[in-house]
């Protein structure tokens, strides 16, 4: 959810990049189709669910055909390991014709449920939130962030919010796709909406910086740098601090594929581990892919997007996916993750909202895929 000072949210919304395998790499833009309302789930929850010509069975000659992928922000560096994958062939391998990287800012819970993406990039809250209390057909299979990157940010001189009851009595700027995330801060805290005043907000932190909110809803890894690239003196309240130790960039699919598509899940994995392996092992040319090549429309700022490379890193591995491969949740980070829901009032259980069997059956069949670092 971060946002670059030169990016705008009205013309990012609407773009639709698609990514086809040939020896130019063809890379276009085209409108993409109306979003689809959260409202619409229980309408559309047993439909076909998939936008792809994927098979149930390996990919053959024919291949998976086209996948579609929503993320939950612009084409900045917080999809290098996409990048990667795309740029290196390895969605090529893994049997895709295509890869349809459709830009947010988006939950991604509306497009899978309609059927308009086959895989989005999420978080475990609005996730969590749309099975519990929509009946979203949905499963997490993998997370990108071991610990979420949501902090509210403020300025040191101004509202210099470090602690959740320096909220209080507050101006928060708060982007409508990360209410359902900021309420839930509230409700784990126990700190009633009245006590402050929530701003509706765009993604340009310029409110911030211009004093017309105290405190803003951002990425430690992106805003953060940003705003402090500028030369100011920030305060972070990160979410995993405070009460919402959730994971995050999930990648999340619909019953209907685990079911029905699972070799083409498995095989998406295996070309995302080794895209995000190598974005792991070499932050500057994802930052590089993300500012000369798939973000070049956004006028990115090198240095903060090497810096939000670098610092992204550290919230990807942890002793347990040194242990057991990028993509984990463990057992003990999917209870954290339903303790954060459940103090957030959203109550789910870890076999509704997680299914961890297709990345298992991934790192049985690839062993040599757990060892990112080489």
């Amino acid at each position: 959810m971060p946002m670059y000072p030169s990016a705008t949210p009205s013309n990012l919304e609407t773009q639709h990049m698609t990514f086809r395998f040939n020896s130019s790499r063809s890379r276009r833009l085209a409108v993409a189709g109306a979003s689809v309302a959260v409202a619409a789930l229980a309408l559309t929850a047993c439909s076909s669910g998939s936008g792809s010509d994927a098979s149930e069975s390996p990919a053959g000659e024919e291949g998976f055909g086209d996948l579609t992928l929503q993320l939950s922000w612009i084409l900045n560096e917080e999809f290098a390991g996409e990048y990667f994958a795309d740029s290196k062939g390895y969605y090529e391998e893994a049997g895709f014709s295509s890869v349809n990287l459709v830009p947010g800012p988006s939950t991604g819970v509306a497009e899978l449920v309609s059927g308009t993406a086959d895989v989005a990039l999420s978080d475990s809250i609005s996730v969590g939130a749309a099975v519990a209390n929509e009946g979203a057909p949905l499963k997490i299979i993998g997370a990108t962030f071991q610990a979420n990157p949501f902090t509210i940010l403020s300025l040191a001189e101004g509202g210099d919010i470090a602690t959740v009851d320096d909220l209080k009595g507050k101006r928060i700027g708060v982007q409508d796709s990360n209410t359902t995330l900021f309420n839930a801060l509230l409700a784990a805290n126990d700190i009633d909406p009245s006590e402050l005043t929530i701003v509706p907000v765009q993604y340009d932190p310029a409110p911030l910086v211009n004093g017309e909110v105290d405190g803003f809803m951002a990425y430690i890894t992106n805003e953060s740098v940003t705003v402090a690239a500028q030369g100011l003196d920030t305060t972070d309240l990160p979410f995993a601090d405070n009460g919402l130790p959730f994971v995050a960039e999930t990648i999340t699919v619909t019953d209907e594929q685990i079911a029905d598509n699972r070799e083409m899940l498995k095989a998406f994995l295996v070309a995302e581990i080794r895209g995000w392996t190598d974005a792991l092992n070499d932050p500057e040319e994802g930052s590089r892919l993300a500012v000369e090549e798939y973000g070049v429309d956004l006028d990115l700022n090198p240095e903060n997007s090497l810096a939000g490379a670098i610092a992204q890193n550290e919230l990807i591995v942890s002793d347990e996916t040194e242990e057991f491969g990028i993509f984990t949740i463990s057992d003990a980070l999917q209870a954290s993750t339903i303790g954060s829901l459940e103090g957030a009032g959203i109550m789910i259980e870890a076999g509704d909202l997680f299914d961890m069997s297709l990345l298992a059956e991934v790192y049985e069949e690839n062993p040599d895929l757990i060892a990112y670092m080489g």
